[in-house]
């Protein structure tokens, strides 16, 4: 794969711009070569088969969670750039459940900065206006704060990769999360009106650019091609406040149920099949579940698993 130099520029909070710059460029597939798949665990000894759960504030919840699978130092090694990738798909306040809470955003990037992270991006590809978004769900401001780099999408930062996938094919790809050492993904529980719920993998459409909502079309598969070409480091789950209806924008506060949790794993399934459960579902409801399990993304009995915490 060939590797090259890059620079991007990162939106601060309350204006300027923040030289971003990367020795690394993993380079878009062309069609001679193989589908490209985005390994972020790749030189690292991380807890598998460990199912983390934290309980009670956003903080202390996330803090627990991490704590259960190993603590940051299992996934992020000194010097190296971790892209944090949050729903911040709308918007929306934290109330109303329809984003990533931000005191969970900001905990992970202390997190990572702690165990010696140069450099913490955090990112999305809003589906509202992407400054509003990411304003208004205090991520911008809570991440900041915690010495991230806060990056909003823009078209020159997405190139096209083969996915190779059995509806994702060609597709633009938010590049600042490609080009990291290390990608946390940092989805919340949430409804959603097609895919039934919003939890990792479906997390993941943040990172696509182009007419996302064709895939709409084929929803399951979509989503279980996307969680096979971006394997995540770790998955933090947000499930302090959950989104029960009238997914995934929301806007009604009586659709959103305190639930005080935070669980982690390595493997998406496992944390989506978790989800389920917290919305009322169960994993036969969601077909993408069963999709990515057979392609060996991970389990969907995660009681089988090694809990650890609350």
């Amino acid at each position: 794969m060939h590797l090259g130099a890059a620079s991007l520029a990162t939106t601060a909070a309350g204006g300027g711009f923040v030289a971003l710059r990367s020795s690394r460029i993993f380079e878009p597939e062309t069609e001679k070569r193989a589908r490209f798949t985005r390994d972020y665990g790749q030189g690292l000894e991380r807890p598998k088969g460990v199912f983390g759960v934290g309980a009670g504030g956003p903080e202390e919840a996330t803090r627990a969670a991490i704590e259960a699978v190993g603590g940051m130092k299992s996934y992020v090694r000194p010097g190296e750039t971790v892209a944090i990738k949050p729903n911040i798909g709308w918007d929306r306040a934290p109330i109303h459940a329809a984003n990533t809470n931000p005191i969970v955003v900001s905990t992970l990037v202390t997190l990572c900065l702690e165990a010696g992270a140069a450099r913490v991006i955090v990112t999305d590809n809003s589906c509202n206006e992407a400054r509003r978004s990411f304003t208004r769900s205090g991520i911008w401001k809570a991440a900041s704060e915690a010495g991230a780099e806060v990056i909003l999408p823009a078209p020159h930062r997405f190139r096209p990769y083969d996915l190779g996938g059995r509806i994702l094919h060609r597709m633009p790809i938010f590049t600042t999360a490609v080009n990291a050492d290390r990608f946390i993904n940092v989805p919340i529980a949430k409804h959603h009106g097609l895919s039934g719920m919003t939890g990792a993998m479906k997390n993941l459409y943040g990172l696509l650019g182009g007419r996302r909502n064709r895939l709409h079309q084929s929803i399951d598969a979509s989503i279980a091609d996307l969680a096979d070409f971006l394997r995540a480091t770790l998955t933090v789950l947000d499930a302090t406040r959950v989104l029960l209806r009238n997914g995934p924008q929301g806007g009604d506060i009586a659709d959103t149920q305190v639930i005080g949790k935070v669980v982690a794993s390595v493997d998406p399934v496992a944390v989506d099949a978790y989800a389920a459960g917290l919305l009322g579902l169960t994993p036969e409801d969601l077909p993408f579940l069963d999709l990515a399990a057979r392609r060996g993304l991970g389990h969907i009995n995660w009681q089988s698993m090694d809990v650890r915490g609350s």
